[in-house]
């Protein structure tokens, strides 16, 4: 099993707050033999707490506190970029989000090599507050 992300925790508060059920922590995708494991799997709720067909998210989280935001940056997009083609395969129905903090993506994601790859790489991101456990904003 993975290890966990500093804010692990943060992410979760702020997808129940926002009506999300977490349904895997982590979702384990399983392809060629091989086992990999997202950060969080979950589900959204109407308002009256019935679960809407078909929206499935799943979430890895980075909190990018390494001393290399590049590194940070290049790890993270790796990964992405292997979930997202193991989800087209197993789980086309489930869309997935990478998690950053808001003081990164005003760093290198607001940066012109962040917004390339968010561009070039169709990036869905989850912008969240530290400090309020909230989401800030979606991308897309």
């Amino acid at each position: 099993m993975p290890r966990k992300d500093i804010y692990h925790q943060t992410v979760i508060q702020a997808l129940n707050q926002e009506g999300w059920i977490i349904t895997d922590d982590p979702l384990r995708l399983s392809y060629g033999g091989r086992n990999i494991y997202v950060d969080l799997g979950a589900k959204q709720r109407d308002l009256l707490g019935a679960e809407k067909s078909g929206r499935k998210i799943a979430v890895e989280i980075k909190s990018f506190m390494s001393e290399s935001d590049i590194h940070d940056f290049e790890v993270s997009l790796g990964q992405y970029r292997l979930y997202r083609a193991i989800l087209e395969e197993t789980e086309p129905e489930r869309t997935l989000y990478l998690a950053i903090p808001l003081h990164s993506y005003e760093g290198i994601f607001k940066e012109p090599l962040g917004q390339l790859m968010i561009h070039k790489e169709n990036l869905n991101l989850l912008i969240f507050n530290t400090k309020l456990q909230r989401i800030k904003t979606w991308i897309p």
